[in-house]
Parts: C-alpha cells; structure tokens; sequence
C-alpha cells in the first residue's frame, strides 16, 4: 500500500534525510556518463544532485506519491532528470542502470527478496546499488507514541484491520535476507544516526511529514486533529530535553551491493 504526502512541507521536514543522503553522496566517483535509478525520489533534491555528477548521462527519480513527483517535477534542475510516479514494487526495468541508489525510503517497502530481485534486473552487468532505509530501533518514541494513540477507546476501532506499514530489520535479519539475491558482491551494515530536532516545531513537522500519514489515513475526518494533537502532544511529552531540542532514535540498514 502506498501513501499520499505533501512534497512541500516533506521538503521543509526532511533535513535529517538530507544529511544522511549528502553524506552517501561523498561515496560516489562517477564517470559522468551512468544512467542512476532513484528509489523514492521524495521531492527531487537528492536526485537533482545525482543528476549534477553525471551530466552526460541520465537519471530517473520515482515516488508513488504524487504529491512528492508534483514537487520534484516543479524544482527539477536539468534535462538530464526526469521523475516518474512509479511504486518502487511495480518496476520493471531489465538491464537498463549503471546505479540503483535509494535513501531513507526502503522501509516502506515490505518484500525485500522481491525488491532484490527487481534490483538485480535492473540493473546492467557490473551495476552497483546502494541504499540506505530504517532498521530495528528506528524511532522508538514515535511507536511507542503512536501505538498507545491506536489503542485509545476512541480510536482502537479504526485501526482493527491496520497493517503496520513499515519493514525495519536488525542487521542480521537483512543479511540473512540477502543472502538469497545473485549479487557477485554484496555489504550490509547498520548505523546508529540518533537526531536531536533543534526544537518541538522541527519534531512536529516531522511528525507531521511523513510519520503520522499511514495513521491519519484510517481516521474519519471529524477526528484528524484530535488524534494528532494527541500524537504531538505525547511526542513532546517524551522527547523534549532540558535545552528545549526533541530527541528521537534513528536506526539504518546500509547496504552496498554489484551485479
């Protein structure tokens, strides 16, 4: 199941994304003629900078929302970008990428032998990925949170048939997992990347973009801001410190592979 966000405030919430993509940018010494594929493109930033280090060949960005592709297509830098409104469990590609790279998205995607294996096709002999999504322990005060709101009386109703939308491993259960793709190369390693937000707004926005989306997607629209503000208000309850900064847990998965 995919989810509907709003690429403008995602775009304004999202630094922490950013930090953690630029930081994966350093790694890259492309030729400047690849054709990348970018998982969950988001609102574009990311993949305008990828297309910037490969400025004669070609890189295409998708998203299932369409509120992310409508922001990406608005802020795209160059001809050599392109976005498309895409499910990352719905390519197809065969043979078509020198490079798959995809950052803090790969958490919503719940079959990772069938993503692995759409990966593989993919891309092109001696094609790399790497990635980079949510593992075991990531936001730890936001379920905690959102789990107590889901079991209040005048909530539990709506969420009786509720699908937890989120895949987050330990280490060990992703490398078990991969073990079973064909790739000749294949790394996975976690990282700890805890967050302090610089203040409740910066947490909130957050909240707002994307964490609480699946959740508010199951509440009549009468009960929407109650059910946030209950959410917000716990939030702050939980994670704000004495210097007035919010912390939250933030766990990753890495991964860098070769065809």
């Amino acid at each position: 199941m995919s989810f509907e966000f709003d690429g403008e405030k995602y775009k304004k919430a999202s630094s922490h994304q950013k930090e953690w993509a630029n930081k994966i940018l350093k790694e890259f010494d492309f030729k400047g003629n690849e054709t990348i594929l970018d998982l969950g493109c988001g609102d574009g930033t990311i993949t305008n900078q990828l297309a910037e280090m490969v400025p004669n060949g070609k890189v295409v960005g998708i998203d299932a929302s369409e509120g992310m592709i409508k922001t990406a297509l608005k802020d795209k830098k160059s001809q050599n970008v392109y976005f498309e409104l895409k499910d990352i469990d719905a390519i197809s590609y065969i043979n078509e990428f020198d490079f798959i790279f995809s950052n803090a998205t790969l958490h919503w995607i719940k079959d990772h032998k069938k993503l692995l294996k759409n990966i593989f096709q993919a891309l092109k002999n001696n094609g790399a990925l790497r990635f980079n999504f949510a593992a075991d322990g990531n936001c730890s005060f936001f379920f905690k949170v959102i789990r107590q709101a889901m079991s209040e009386k005048q909530y539990i109703k709506y969420f009786k048939d509720f699908s937890w939308p989120w895949f987050m491993p330990t280490i060990e259960t992703y490398k078990q997992l991969a073990k079973e793709a064909k790739f000749s190369h294949i790394e996975i390693w976690g990282e700890n990347a805890d967050r302090y937000f610089e203040d409740s707004e910066a947490m909130i926005k957050w909240i707002d973009q994307p964490s609480i989306v699946p959740f508010l997607k199951c509440i009549p629209e009468l009960e929407k801001k109650n059910f946030r503000n209950y959410v917000v208000e716990r939030m702050i309850e939980e994670t704000k410190q004495k210097d007035e900064t919010c912390f939250e847990t933030f766990r990753r998965v890495n991964t860098k592979a070769k065809k």
